[in-house]
């Protein structure tokens, strides 16, 4: 219940409620991901439209979103992968701020296409699951 709670508190801090009350712990830190995808697209037009205000908000709605993901990493269950992920969420806010000061859109494409693939990832997840326990199944 405590993963619950981070990663609703995490999800109600960038104002996305629909479907979180039902949502399991896996479909939230996939909201997450979505979030911060959108995140970084609006901040990718508000640096070409010059609009630096707005993108510092998306930038910053951004970072939040990692610090719920970082935030949300079981270290004692997650072992080696939860670390890599660890440091990649602390690689991935510093070049938010980078991005931010320097409107640098080659370094949010770079940030972009990480999350991307911790995303896509994310979303096999579930029928990994779902694989592993019709074989433990079976195999009874």
């Amino acid at each position: 219940m405590r993963s619950y709670s981070k990663f609703a508190e995490s999800y109600g801090s960038v104002q996305v409620v629909t479907g979180v009350a039902t949502a399991d712990n896996i479909q939230l830190i996939q909201m997450l991901f979505d979030g911060l995808i959108e995140s970084l697209a609006s901040a990718r037009g508000h640096i070409q439209n010059k609009s630096i205000e707005d993108k510092s908000k998306a930038l910053s709605r951004a970072g939040r979103i990692v610090v719920g993901l970082q935030g949300a990493l079981d270290f004692e269950r997650g072992g080696e992968l939860a670390q890599n992920l660890n440091e990649l969420y602390s690689y991935v806010t510093r070049r938010l701020f980078h991005i931010n000061a320097h409107n640098d859109l080659v370094a949010l494409e770079e940030v972009k296409s990480l999350i991307v693939d911790i995303s896509q990832a994310w979303q096999t997840l579930p029928s990994l699951l779902t694989d592993t326990s019709r074989k433990t199944h079976y195999s009874n």
